[in-house]
């Protein structure tokens, strides 16, 4: 069985105010290396699961937060830049008093990590990038971010979340299921703000080559928003990476892989410790 999907023990949950924005998040285990995980679009935390639970009883301590406008945390209508989500990641890490961490993220998340490495890279020991790319928007995209923001506001969450379930997974339908209740569970206003703001990302890729720390590239062999193409430009621009290609998996390989996902997270994790070790 690929997936752990239903096999999850209880979950802490929180939250908390800061600034005026109520974050929800899970800050679970204990150890001397913290692995904060950042959600995609348009999920929450509860992506994280399978990885929270696995690496918190494993001698970790793993930290996940719903994004401004998903999950448990504050709606703010209009535009959210990366930038701000990045500065919202800093807040909430400042409060938990996680000061260095490996930090990963997936598809939107793996570019709000890119943004937040461009704004505190000393606090970061390695990054994972999962199903993302670090190219700037392209006009049409652009475009199409603009049409798609104005359809979720328009008719909800429900049309999209159909239309789209079977490009974020492959073929397994506990993923499948979990997937789509975090999308129709997204506020409409919070994922429009989202796509609107990413829609002016930067583009990341002359950072990239500056990045001094371990990083890791994941991709699923079936992924269509962010194809291995993507996957491959990242890791040739990483001064030090290991790319990691997760046979039969879409766009979300950590709920439809699990073990796999897993495994070369652990894998990545135990060198970034040897290298401390030493």
């Amino acid at each position: 069985m690929h997936s752990i999907i239903g096999l999850l023990s209880v979950v802490v949950m929180s939250t908390v105010t800061l600034g005026g924005i109520t974050f929800g998040y899970d800050d679970l285990g204990s150890g001397e290396q913290t692995l904060v995980l950042v959600h995609g679009h348009p999920f929450d935390r509860s992506m994280w699961r399978p990885q929270t639970e696995h690496f918190a009883e494993r001698g970790f301590r793993v930290i996940a937060a719903d994004l401004r406008g998903y999950g448990e945390t504050t709606v703010v209508p209009g535009k959210t830049l990366l930038s701000t989500f990045a500065k919202d990641i800093a807040t909430l890490l400042d409060h938990r008093g996680a000061d260095r961490f490996v930090l990963g993220g997936l598809s939107m998340g793996g570019q709000i990590v890119m943004e937040c490495h461009r704004q505190f890279p000393e606090r970061i020991t390695g990054l994972v990038l999962a199903d993302t790319t670090a190219e700037a928007e392209t006009g049409d995209g652009r475009r199409n971010r603009a049409e798609m923001a104005a359809r979720l506001l328009r008719e909800g969450m429900r049309p999209y979340a159909e239309e789209v379930l079977w490009k974020m997974v492959a073929e397994d339908e506990a993923a499948a299921e979990h997937v789509l209740r975090m999308m129709l569970a997204a506020p409409p206003e919070g994922a429009a703000a989202a796509l609107l703001g990413r829609a002016e990302r930067p583009d990341y890729l002359d950072m990239l080559g500056r990045v001094a720390v371990p990083a890791l590239v994941v991709v699923g062999t079936e992924d269509e928003y962010t194809p291995i193409s993507d996957a491959r430009l990242m890791h040739d621009r990483l001064p030090d990476s290991t790319l990691v290609v997760v046979e039969g998996a879409a766009h979300m390989p950590n709920l439809e892989r699990t073990e796999e996902f897993n495994g070369a997270l652990h894998t990545f994790l135990d060198s970034i410790a040897a290298r401390t070790e030493r």
